[in-house]
């Protein structure tokens, strides 16, 4: 039997696809959650989809008492996914304490309680935000750290920058930093996807619900950047592939195959598709036009970002396979499952 893995925010977006993951690759699973931006219905397809309910606790990982409890009740725990966080660039900027109140403080309670409980290593949800707006692309694990745009991308700085002080006083763990790209896409039995509570904040839910017509219209955000087509560029990978990466390091994690204590490794594509690129390449897949408009810029949005993933393909033997075609066509058939459920 595999040692047990807390998935904090296992209920979210690439929580749960990683959670399906985990338990196909035979690891036990609880998730924590506090479902701010989720909801009890993702358990029953992750059940679905891999004949197995994780066990499932509703807390809000700022609260350290119940945070706590949880620890005591399984006191099997040895690894931890930590995705609770509040994640939107532009909803940061506009309310920045939400977002160091609950990603700081989620992350420092779960360090505590590593130490106390003998957890062997977590597993940290980081982002190519920490780069800021690179000098250069693709950038490297190397690439230098730059200002962040949005109080988004500085939580993932500051967490980084916790995880490596507490590592540095001598604490008994292992952290593996996973740097992502932009995940998009749903599972392709279209049984989980991403189903933000409320209206998203990010593009492509956004633009498929614009495409079945909840949404009246896509705004796209510039298109008088300093890129090939004048368009925001990034990096898209599959959610189920990056779910993946995260097995692939929890196995590392736990075996003690690391080369150091704390590791880092850029989890994307290495190719980088730009906003217009990308809604044009859903019509081609799906047949379904996407209204939209042009609007002006949104503040914290960097120009272009994508990644260079060698180190992972090399040391973690992980690699982004799934054709973006395929990953939106995966996402508009989520879209339509909603809509037959009479959700969206």
């Amino acid at each position: 039997m595999k040692q047990r893995i807390l998935v904090t925010g296992g209920t979210g977006y690439i929580g749960s696809h990683t959670v399906v993951e985990l338990q196909a690759a035979g690891y036990p699973v609880v998730i924590v959650d506090n479902l701010a931006n989720s909801n009890t219905g993702v358990l029953d397809g992750i059940e679905a989809i891999s004949g197995i309910r994780p066990d499932f606790v509703e807390v809000d990982c700022t609260d350290m008492e119940a945070m706590r409890k949880l620890f005591n009740d399984f006191p099997d725990i040895k690894g931890i996914i930590n995705f609770a966080a509040d994640k939107a660039v532009g909803e940061s900027v506009k309310k920045p304490i939400k977002y160091y109140r609950n990603n700081l403080n989620t992350l420092m309670n779960l360090l505590d309680l590593m130490q106390e409980h003998e957890v062997k290593g977590v597993v940290f949800s980081s982002s190519c935000t920490v780069y800021g707006q690179p000098d250069e692309n693709p950038v490297t694990e190397g690439t230098p750290i730059k200002k962040a745009t949005s109080p988004y991308g500085n939580t993932k700085q500051i967490c980084e920058e916790i995880i490596t002080d507490v590592v540095n006083s001598g604490a008994r763990f292992n952290a593996i930093l996973l740097r992502y790209f932009n995940p998009i896409g749903a599972h392709p039995s279209a049984l989980i996807g991403e189903l933000p509570n409320g209206v998203p904040n990010c593009l492509v839910p956004f633009m498929t619900q614009t495409a079945i017509g909840a949404r009246e219209i896509l705004n796209v955000f510039g298109n008088d950047y300093n890129t090939r087509d004048g368009y925001c560029i990034r990096d898209f990978i599959d959610v189920v592939d990056l779910a993946k990466a995260h097995v692939t390091a929890v196995e590392r994690m736990l075996e003690d195959k690391i080369d150091s204590q704390i590791e880092i490794f850029n989890l994307g594509t290495g190719n980088g598709v730009s906003v217009m690129e990308l809604i044009d390449t859903f019509e081609c897949a799906t047949g379904v036009k996407v209204p939209y408009r042009i609007a002006p810029r949104r503040s914290g949005d960097v120009e272009q970002v994508w990644s260079d993933p060698s180190k992972a393909n090399d040391i973690l033997g992980w690699k982004a396979t799934t054709p973006l075609a395929d990953t939106l066509r995966n996402a508009w058939n989520w879209q339509l499952k909603l809509r037959e459920n009479g959700i969206m």
